[in-house]
């Protein structure tokens, strides 16, 4: 029986570099955060990021926010 205080690091969040239509991951994990809401993103559902900033998003809607906060309300 597994201890339940025992994680796997893929279970931790990871470190990402973001980069033009890719990204590369500096330290495993399986989920980053997202920089506007702070939920957590699965990396193989990791879709929005940006470059510039290297932050990750969670939604469309989550970068309208980030970038055009006056356009987002």
């Amino acid at each position: 029986m597994l201890n339940r205080y025992d994680r796997s690091p893929m279970a931790d969040e990871a470190e990402v570099k973001y980069l033009d239509g890719d990204f590369r991951v500096v330290r495993p994990g399986a989920f980053v955060r997202c920089a506007v809401t702070g939920v957590p993103i699965p990396l193989e559902e990791l879709k929005y990021w940006s470059v510039e900033l290297q932050e990750p998003y969670a939604s469309p809607e989550a970068v309208l926010r980030r970038h055009h906060p006056q356009r987002a309300r």
